[in-house]
């Protein structure tokens, strides 16, 4: 199952959260809340050891925007081998990524890192192009299997249907950063997702590429 949230949803408003003092005027609004986020993610690990039977795992994360998924789903995931009835070896891995450039992605596709993987963890799946190219090099080192978990899949007419095995949230077609999401860099270090102020992607506009 997934969470579904409206189009029409707005989120927050950020003055009931706490909100770095060097981000309050750049934020619109809070639009999924840590706490949410964190009992999303323990549900998430639940249903994935679930699955997995008695498979060791080997969880590949991708950076840089989904270290802090990847990290609260081990510790869910850890705390279910350590207190539930059965439990898997889990070893870990990361591959980083560059695909985005302010807040469009740049039809270029860079990875990084090539070593494999039973479980994948993203934080966001726009289009899915860069998961499936991502899968693609996954495949030629033929693991017995290959499930992906995302934190957030977004409902835009860009995406081809592909869809991960694992979802936290489906959101609107919003550009949205916090908690490792970032614009160029910045916002990384904010615990919830939130929505951003157009004039900030004008502040913080590069003209480089930048990793979701």
């Amino acid at each position: 199952m997934i969470v579904k949230i409206r189009d029409e949803e707005s989120g927050y408003n950020k003055n009931l959260f706490c909100i770095p003092k060097h981000y309050e005027e750049d934020l619109e609004r809070v639009f999924i809340p840590h706490g949410l986020i964190l009992d999303r993610t323990e549900r998430l690990a639940r249903d994935i050891m679930q699955d997995m039977g008695s498979h060791h795992i080997v969880a590949l994360c991708v950076l840089k925007g989904g270290y802090k998924f990847f990290a609260d789903l081990l510790d869910h995931i850890k705390a279910l081998n350590q207190n539930g009835d059965k439990s898997v070896p889990v070893t870990v891995d990361f591959v980083r990524i560059k695909s985005y450039c302010n807040d469009s992605p740049t039809g270029k596709i860079s990875i990084v890192g090539e070593e494999l993987s039973t479980l994948n963890g993203k934080d966001i799946i726009e289009t899915g192009r860069t998961m499936k190219a991502l899968l693609l090099k996954i495949k030629d080192k033929k693991p017995r299997m290959v499930k992906v978990v995302s934190l957030l899949v977004k409902r835009t007419c860009r995406s081809p249907g592909y869809r991960p095995d694992y979802v936290g949230f489906e959101i609107p077609d919003k550009f949205v950063v916090g908690y490792a999401l970032d614009y160029n860099e910045y916002f990384r270090d904010l615990n919830h997702i939130c929505i951003l102020k157009e004039n900030a992607k004008e502040k913080y506009r590069s003209s480089g590429t930048t990793v979701q």
